[in-house]
């Protein structure tokens, strides 16, 4: 057992030169960060955060694997709210929020959470790499897969390139155009290696239409909105928003009203207090929100159906775009 627990975190952190190298590959119309999971015998190793764009593939450990298993987690970024990625694996292991390798990954220490992982069987590739796929239920080859992550960012960042399909068209062209135009963008640009960090960067700063949240904080930041569009209310989250970082969230069409809530957490996602009082921005609207992912159309007797009511703060889009910034008082 001594001598296992260096030589996994040999192989998951080695610089050598490769000859069975392990790639994970995004098909996914999401750029994630994967922690990866080395089981062998008695040991268990983890190490993350790799992040990879749609339609990009990545070497997350080098050297032949002569692990029992090879485990996976994957999470989307927080530009795109609750992780879409279902996480249902069997093992639970520790991570940590930033770059981490942790040796002795089933017990978790200060600083780290356990997260779901899935076992993975990756495939021989022609260059002799094993090669695993991330994949959504469109099944996208690389092109569909890439054009379907920048739809969704553009959607996300408040143009109009819906449906999110990965299939090219005038709607899409027009909506990627106007984004290029309003960040002073070469349209050659799309074809670069960091277009997606670009587009990144574009959705997570302050935006002069639509709504956005900005987190001021030390900590992170969970939100969720609501929309009525004169019939139905909406409630949506959650949408996490990281300490200096802005979010839009994928509001669509013209609703006649939105709403809002946030409250800070600490790493194991419990609401941060302040004198006793949660840290949270929200208003006097009551809407429907649960401690998981959700979505609902319906906003009354919230407990009945597993919710809780959650105070909302109604916000003015009069002037075409509002910003809303969190910060402690």
């Amino acid at each position: 057992m001594a001598g296992l627990v260096p030589a996994l975190l040999a192989l998951l952190a080695s610089a050598a030169p490769a000859h069975a190298d392990l790639k994970l590959c995004n098909r996914m119309s999401y750029v994630v960060e994967v922690a990866l999971g080395i089981d062998d015998k008695a040991a268990t190793a983890t190490r993350g955060w790799f992040r990879i764009d749609p339609a990009a593939c990545r070497v997350v450990a080098q050297g032949t694997l002569t692990a029992d298993r090879i485990l996976l987690n994957a999470r989307a970024l927080g530009v795109y709210g609750s992780s879409p990625i279902p996480q249902n694996g069997g093992d639970t292991l520790c991570v940590a929020p930033a770059d981490f390798v942790i040796a002795a990954a089933r017990q978790c220490r200060a600083g780290q959470t356990p997260a779901p992982f899935t076992q993975i069987n990756p495939t021989q590739a022609d260059d002799g790499n094993l090669v695993a796929y991330l994949a959504e239920d469109s099944e996208y080859d690389d092109d569909q897969a890439r054009l379907a992550g920048i739809q969704r960012l553009l959607v996300i960042a408040g143009y109009d390139a819906a449906p999110i399909d990965g299939v090219d068209g005038p709607k899409t062209q027009a909506a990627l155009a106007a984004f290029l135009k309003s960040r002073g963008l070469a349209p050659d640009i799309v074809q670069a290696p960091n277009f997606f960090a670009i587009m990144i960067d574009a959705v997570q700063a302050p935006s002069p239409t639509g709504l956005t949240w900005c987190n001021d904080t030390q900590h992170k930041v969970m939100a969720a909105v609501g929309t009525d569009d004169g019939k139905t209310v909406i409630s949506r989250g959650w949408y996490r928003i990281d300490p200096g970082k802005c979010l839009h969230p994928d509001v669509t069409g013209q609703p006649r009203q939105i709403f809002s809530f946030a409250e800070a957490v600490d790493a194991e996602n419990r609401t941060i207090k302040l004198k006793d009082r949660p840290l949270n921005w929200g208003g006097t609207t009551p809407l429907c929100t649960r401690d998981n992912k959700f979505e609902t159309s319906e906003q009354g007797d919230c407990g009945s159906r597993g919710f809780a009511a959650t105070g909302f703060a109604a916000v003015d889009m009069s002037s075409g775009g509002k910003t809303l910034r969190f910060a402690i008082p």
